[in-house]
């Protein structure tokens, strides 16, 4: 596959302040990347570079194997659309879909048959003369993608379009803007807070934080192989506790925390004993059990919180043996299993191979 995107050592600095850190990324023609991290990562002020609206203070940016750090963004084959849609108000939706193409001196006879492509695409072929304020949440994000796609650009970029939006509005526009993405094949970039967002619209995921790309990969493997502690505290729903290492084998360590001795799941490559490590584990990995001889690692705990999210139940469970951690835990099955109230004592359960174990950071 061709690269389309090309970013190599970029940094940012805001008054000797580093946003961007020395990030490298390859984007592919065709894929769907998506930067993902808490506020104040950095993952805006990298799209702003990508876009033109920001000049990195090291590095450099290609796209289509030419460098773009001095191109203005108006001379970059790029649609964007933004958190803020900022549609012409008193624009119809075919008005507002027409004016990139007016703007790039596309033949005029031209743009009303490419207005219809791109808002049949979107599924709004007959909402064409309706305005803005006519039009629902969803109906703006669609035309706002349609504005951005109808010049054909070689780059898509999202700078969190989604977010205004609400729970139910926002996973539907998910799976409609990677139908879109699927159906054109344009490349695209997306920023974001929303993990499951990420996970979701993505062929690839760059986890951002303070300045800095922690992990580049696909999302099924930045879900069940995180490189460090923050990806797997990140991505989905993780208890984390301290631990040290007792011994080591292939792949798999010892791990004395608090009164309890574990056996984990170990990505580095060595790490030897007495090495102090935090330890991670999915929601979804932890059982509470009756026998726990299945299992490689099992507690007890008391449930000090009990969720009922309609399709699962979420449990969290103080364990003293573990230095009091607390460990949260999903029941998807609740109308079937047994409910347990807050203050019961109970067994959890799982297996090595859930529970990772990354070095931890140097003290200062």
């Amino acid at each position: 596959m061709s690269r389309m995107v090309e970013v190599k050592d970029v940094s940012k600095s805001f008054d000797g302040t580093l946003a961007v850190n020395a990030v490298n990324l390859v984007l592919n023609r065709g894929e769907f990347l998506t930067i993902v991290g808490p506020s104040g990562c950095g993952k805006t002020t990298l799209l702003r570079m990508i876009a033109g609206f920001e000049v990195p203070s090291a590095g450099e940016i290609r796209i289509n194997n030419d460098r773009v750090e001095s191109i203005p963004p108006y001379r970059r084959s790029i649609g964007m659309v933004f958190q803020k849609l900022a549609l012409f108000p008193h624009m119809t939706a075919a008005q507002n879909v027409a004016y990139p193409l007016k703007m790039r001196r596309f033949e005029p006879a031209q743009i009303p048959s490419l207005v219809d492509k791109y808002l049949q695409l979107v599924q709004l072929g007959d909402y064409a003369g309706r305005y803005p304020h006519e039009l629902s949440g969803g109906q703006q994000q669609r035309v706002a993608i349609a504005r951005a796609l109808s010049f054909s650009p070689d780059l898509l970029l999202l700078d969190e379009p989604l977010s205004a939006l609400d729970k139910k509005l926002r996973e539907e526009m998910q799976l409609e803007f990677r139908r879109i993405q699927q159906e054109l094949g344009v490349t695209t970039i997306n920023v974001t807070h929303d993990q499951r967002e990420a996970l979701v619209m993505s062929d690839r995921i760059a986890v951002m934080n303070e300045g800095v790309v922690q992990q580049d990969g696909t999302p099924v493997d930045m879900y069940r192989n995180p490189e460090n502690r923050f990806v797997a505290n990140f991505i989905g729903m993780t208890s984390l506790f301290e631990g040290t290492v007792c011994a080591t084998g292939d792949g798999v360590v010892s791990v004395k925390s608090g009164n309890v001795l574990l056996q984990a799941r170990s990505n580095d490559k060595v790490l030897p004993v007495n090495t102090r490590v935090d330890c991670a584990i999915r929601a979804e990995q932890i059982r509470i059990v009756e026998d726990a001889s299945v299992y490689d690692n099992s507690v007890f705990g008391t449930i000090e919180h009990r969720i009922f999210e309609g399709d699962r139940i979420v449990y969290t469970v103080h364990v003293e043996d573990l230095g009091g951690a607390r460990l949260h835990l999903f029941d998807h099955d609740p109308v079937s299993h047994k409910e347990y109230p807050a203050n019961e004592r109970v067994r959890l359960g799982w297996n090595a191979r859930d529970l990772f174990a990354f070095q931890a950071p140097q003290s200062n």
